[in-house]
């Protein structure tokens, strides 16, 4: 069967490229051949690039401007020179994309899946980027080719949650992404890292984010943090925390050291001692305090939610709430998987999802049994129980 096609032309400095575009109800820039911009080449696509050809030794300006999703696909790589992205709702690519000088952020994501690690945007020699922020970063992720040091610009959804690689010589390929969930019950990954399985009793460790790194050379990684974070739930003060990591081996945490820490509870930086990245699944924020007691698990009431604003149990409610602001709920499917988490919350939870990674952000649970844990950090307990949502 034929396909439709028609031609479309890519302008730039005084040239014009003419490429056949075929379509199976969405256009795309579909790539067969040997396809090169030269010099000072400025080339915008407005819609998806279908890689399938050779494409990769790009000079001057190669944009993604659309207002819509765009994608990046195909069985080759694309590799270019300056890179701008201003996609309003992200840049995805299925397949990894390269940058030899510089990735602009200007508008939107680069997104990746979480599940794989074989699409990312790879930043190569002395490439850099400008413009990162919580609303222009990677979102999946990032690898670096032939670097001593890189700062990823990485993150999840309106954050972004950077990670410095510091190694001890260049390296060949580094890789990295962030992910906002639960080391026990992560969502993208297959293994459970169980945060009770440590080197040492008194050492916390955050269930709330880590981060992927890949690097097969002597390093030192910087993590930030951020006040939701929560880093008062893993010490009592910053010069406590550390970098955390799933040792390979073992199969369990261990401390990573803090060389240096940066900041406030609220929000800060921290250096890691020297390791071999790929010795470790994972990696994240913990903290140590001979001084912290336990948390003390308690049992507190069921609770029964019919979210449909007649004004009787839309809400989950508990009370004496606001006398412990400084608090943390997560809410769990029968499954075990996190479907809210919310700093000192306050009893504004009408049974909708906000992680977008389970369901649509602002969608609607389904109606059924759901397990809560509520963590009270002033008075160092924990309480727990079940939740039925009713239609």
């Amino acid at each position: 069967m034929c396909r439709p096609k028609k031609n479309i032309k890519l302008y730039f400095i005084g040239l014009s490229l003419t490429l056949t575009l075929f379509s199976w109800g969405q256009d795309a820039v579909h790539n067969f051949g040997n396809l090169q911009f030269h010099a000072t080449a400025s080339v915008g696509f407005h819609i998806d690039l279908i890689d399938d050809g050779v494409f990769d030794e790009n000079r001057g300006l190669v944009g993604f401007y659309s207002p819509n999703q765009l994608r990046v696909s195909g069985t080759s790589n694309p590799i270019f020179d300056d890179l701008e992205i201003v996609t309003e709702n992200g840049l995805i690519l299925e397949t990894w994309m390269g940058v030899t000088n510089n990735l602009n952020f200007v508008v939107g994501d680069i997104i990746t899946s979480k599940n794989e690690n074989t699409n990312y945007l790879n930043f190569i020699d002395t490439s850099f980027y400008t413009g990162s922020g919580n609303l222009t970063h990677i979102n999946g992720y990032a690898g670096a080719t032939n670097k001593e040091l890189i700062t990823f610009p990485v993150g999840d959804d309106n954050r972004v949650r950077y990670l410095t690689l510091t190694s001890d010589a260049i390296n060949s390929f580094a890789r990295c992404a962030y992910f906002n969930e639960d080391p026990n019950n992560p969502i993208s990954l297959a293994p459970q890292f169980n945060t009770e399985s440590k080197d040492f009793d008194d050492l916390q460790i955050s269930e709330l984010e880590f981060w992927s790194l890949e690097s097969n050379l002597p390093s030192i990684v910087t993590l930030t943090w951020d006040v939701d974070s929560n880093a008062n739930l893993l010490a009592e003060d910053v010069e406590n925390l550390l970098v955390v990591g799933w040792n390979k081996l073992e199969n369990r945490w261990e401390r990573l050291g803090n060389s240096l820490v940066v900041g406030n509870l609220q929000g800060g930086t921290i250096t890691s001692d020297t390791f071999v990245p790929d010795d470790y699944e994972i990696i994240t924020l913990g903290g140590t305090d001979n001084l912290l007691e336990p948390f003390t698990v308690l049992e507190l009431d069921n609770y029964f939610l019919t979210p449909n604003n007649d004004g009787v149990n839309d809400f989950l409610l508990i009370d004496g709430i606001e006398n412990a602001p400084n608090n943390l709920l997560n809410i769990y499917n029968r499954y075990g998987v996190m479907v809210y988490s919310k700093l000192n919350y306050s009893n504004e939870f009408n049974g909708k999802s906000n992680r977008n990674s389970v369901i649509s952000r602002g969608s609607g649970l389904s109606a059924g049994i759901y397990f809560y844990t509520l963590t009270v950090n002033d008075t160092r307990e924990k309480f727990q129980g079940y939740m039925y949502i009713s239609d």
